[in-house]
C-alpha cells in the first residue's frame, strides 16, 4: 500500500494569516508598488483567442486515432484548459478589464470557462476571494482539504489516487465544508456553459465534447500544470504556508507561480508579478520550486507530506459579524 504519512492531523496557527502584515510592510518601504496595480492590458485578448485555438484544436483532434486523442487530451487539451482555469483565477480579482468593470471581467470569465464543459468561473470567484480574506480557516477557506480527505488519502497508493481526483474534491468540497446559496450569474454560468456544450456536440461532435471534457479532468489532475495546487501551500517546510514556484511553466499559467507575490498583492495583474520580487527581493528569500512535477512527486512518495499537511488557524467570530473582513478582489 505504500508509505503511511505520519501526522494525523493539521498544523494549527493561531496568528492573523500572513499577507497582510507583510504587504503593510512592503508597500511602506517600497511605495512604488502601487505602480504595478491594475488589470492586464491583453488579457481580454487572449483569453478569446486560447479557447478559439481550443475549439479547433478539438475538430482536428477527434478525426486522429483514440491513444492519440486520449494523449492529447491529457497533453494538450490538458495543458491548454488548465491555462483557462488560471485565466479564471486572473479574472476573479478583475484583473481582465480592472475594478471599474466587475460585469466584462464575469464575461470574460463566461467566455474563459467554454472549453472547460464544466461551469465554474463564478463559483471559483466566490469560494476564492474567501481564501484570500481568511486564509487557513478552519470553514471559510475550502482550499484546505477536509478531515475525510486526510483520513483516506495517507499512504503513496492512495495519495495517486488523491492528486488523479483533485479536479472532483475541489469541486465538491466547498458544497460540504462552506456551502453557500446559488447566485444568479452562477445561474448565468451553468446555463451558458450547457449551451456550449450543445453547439460543441452539435456542430464539432460528441468526441470533441469528450476531448475538451477529459481535458479539464486530466489537466487538474495528475499533470505537471496541476503541480501548483500542491506546491502553494502545502508545508513541505514546517511552518510555510505558502511557497512560489518560479520555474517555466509559468509562461503556460499566468504567472500563478509567484503565489506568495500574488497573496502579498492581489491587485497586480499576472504579467507584473515578476516586478514584485524585483522590487522587493528581501521579502521573498524563502523556500520555493523550481519544478511542479518533482512537487507531485514529493507529495506522492514522501511519507511526511499528505492532504493534513497545511496551516488551519482561527478567525475572530466578531470579524466576520461585524464586517470587519478585509477586502480582498
Amino acid at each position: 500500500m505504500g508509505q503511511v504519512v505520519s501526522t494525523n492531523d493539521f498544523e494549527y496557527k493561531y496568528d492573523d494569516e500572513p499577507h497582510a502584515t507583510r504587504r503593510k510592510e512592503i508597500l511602506a518601504k517600497h511605495p512604488e508598488m502601487k505602480n504595478l496595480f491594475g488589470a492586464d492590458p491583453y488579457m481580454k485578448w487572449l483569453v478569446p483567442l486560447i479557447v478559439i485555438f481550443q475549439l479547433v484544436t478539438a475538430f482536428y483532434v477527434i478525426q486522429l486515432p483514440g491513444w492519440a486523442i486520449l494523449f492529447l487530451a491529457w497533453a494538450l487539451a490538458g495543458t491548454i484548459n488548465h491555462n483557462l482555469s488560471l485565466a479564471m483565477h486572473e479574472i476573479s480579482h478583475n484583473l481582465a478589464y480592472g475594478h471599474s468593470s466587475p460585469m466584462m471581467n464575469r464575461f470574460i470569465g463566461f467566455v474563459a470557462n467554454i472549453p472547460l464543459c464544466v461551469p465554474s468561473s463564478i463559483t471559483f470567484k466566490k469560494y476564492h476571494l474567501d481564501h484570500h480574506r481568511y486564509q487557513g480557516d478552519n470553514t471559510l477557506d475550502v482550499d484546505i482539504p477536509s478531515h475525510l480527505e486526510g483520513y483516506f488519502f495517507y499512504n503513496t497508493f492512495t495519495k495517486l489516487i488523491w492528486v488523479f481526483l483533485q479536479p472532483l474534491f475541489y469541486t465538491i468540497r466547498p458544497l460540504f465544508i462552506h456551502p453557500k446559496p446559488v447566485e444568479t450569474l452562477e445561474i448565468a454560468n451553468t446555463i451558458w456553459t450547457i449551451g456550449w456544450n450543445y453547439l460543441i456536440y452539435n456542430f464539432i461532435g460528441g468526441w470533441a465534447l469528450a476531448y475538451l471534457a477529459g481535458g479539464t479532468l486530466l489537466g487538474m489532475g495528475l499533470h505537471p500544470m496541476a503541480g501548483h495546487f500542491i506546491s502553494e501551500h502545502y508545508t513541505f517546510k514546517k511552518g510555510q504556508e505558502t511557497y512560489s514556484y518560479y520555474g517555466p511553466l509559468n509562461y503556460l499559467a499566468w504567472n500563478v507561480g509567484y503565489h506568495n507575490e500574488h497573496h502579498d498583492f492581489p491587485y497586480v495583474s499576472w504579467s507584473r508579478l515578476p516586478k514584485v520580487k524585483e522590487i522587493a527581493p528581501e521579502y521573498y528569500e524563502m523556500p520555493s520550486y523550481d519544478s511542479w512535477s518533482g512537487v507531485i512527486y514529493k507529495y506522492i512518495t514522501d511519507p511526511e507530506i499528505g492532504p493534513y499537511s497545511r496551516i488551519k488557524r482561527g478567525i475572530p467570530a466578531a470579524t466576520v459579524s461585524t464586517g470587519e473582513e478585509k477586502k480582498v478582489e
